[in-house]
């Protein structure tokens, strides 16, 4: 790798996109385990 060579970081949109898909699926995953718990119990 070259010192003239672009750093391998994304941009920053692309950054923030990826931290709220991120968060996206955590909370997505948290509601189904909540909704089959619900279904469950009943």
């Amino acid at each position: 790798m070259l010192w003239s060579d672009p750093p391998d970081e994304p941009p920053e949109e692309l950054r923030e996109a990826q931290n709220k898909l991120r968060r996206m699926g955590v909370v997505l995953a948290t509601a189904t385990v909540v909704l089959t718990f619900l279904l469950v119990w009943r």
